[in-house]
């Protein structure tokens, strides 16, 4: 890929990055309105993300990592972006709202820190999501789109895990509206430290890491958080027809496109 095309995607893949992760936003709005979503539209939702996510990982992502550093080096990073996201996720777990049903009012300070955790634990989950969207969005900012949509979908849950026990505590609509804020704000954040710190040294070379990086931390997030939550939910069929629909999608799309 030409240096200039590079160039000229990198404010766009920042837009891009900003959008899906401030989707917290979101489900702060859909918890302080509705306060209990739908447990079949939560569990569509993290369905047809986990989708795209898949599709795209293994049919964009690792092939233009592969064909950028060569096949060995390409699922070294692969299985690198795996093993930093496990890290990531051992040491700071986190909950979408499926895992919040009912917050009982009368816990105060107890229910307000619980809230306060979720936002930076999916606060600190989103940093490499936000690094995810931009790498793709650099190749192809329809590719970085199609990411950002799949983030998106899958943050606007999180927003409400944030938002839900932090106004049940405080009574506060803007306290969790801040917080649900701050949790996505990681996103464009990571996008921005990757865009700041490696921008300078990009060559097709670290491009292809950071993509085969990035398809490791996206398989992981889909099979070890959006598709078992979305099981969790307890719609029996809903899970796997979104991630197939979101799957097929996102072929039919990237075929068109090409």
């Amino acid at each position: 890929m030409a240096t200039m095309e590079i160039t000229a995607n990198l404010i766009p893949a920042l837009i891009l990055a900003s959008a899906a992760g401030l989707c917290t936003t979101i489900g702060s709005f859909l918890g302080l309105i509705v306060k209990r979503p739908s447990p079949r539209y939560l569990s569509a939702a993290l369905g047809f993300s986990a989708g795209v996510m898949i599709m795209v990982s293994f049919l964009e992502l690792l092939p233009e990592g592969i064909k950028a550093i060569g096949f060995f080096p390409a699922q070294l990073g692969f299985f690198g972006g795996i093993a930093v996201f496990f890290l990531i996720d051992f040491f700071v777990p986190h909950e979408y709202a499926g895992h919040v049903d009912h917050v009982p009012k009368g816990e105060g300070k107890k229910i307000y820190r619980t809230g306060l955790l979720l936002a930076v634990g999916i606060g600190i989950h989103n940093f490499p999501e936000g690094m995810a969207t931009l790498s793709g969005s650099l190749v192809d900012l329809r590719l970085g789109l199609a990411i950002a949509i799949a983030v998106a979908l899958h943050n606007i849950p999180e927003g409400l895990a944030v938002s839900i026990p932090v106004y049940a505590a405080t009574g506060s609509r803007k306290k969790a509206f801040f917080w649900s804020f701050l949790a996505g704000l990681a996103e464009p954040l990571g996008a921005g430290l990757a865009a700041l710190l490696l921008f300078p040294f990009f060559s097709p070379a670290l491009l292809g890491a950071l993509l085969s990086v990035a398809a490791g931390i996206m398989v992981f997030i889909s099979i070890d958080e959006l598709i078992p939550i979305s099981y969790s939910l307890g719609e029996e069929h809903v899970p796997i027809l979104a991630v197939v629909l979101g799957m097929a999608l996102m072929a039919l799309s990237l075929g068109i496109l090409r």
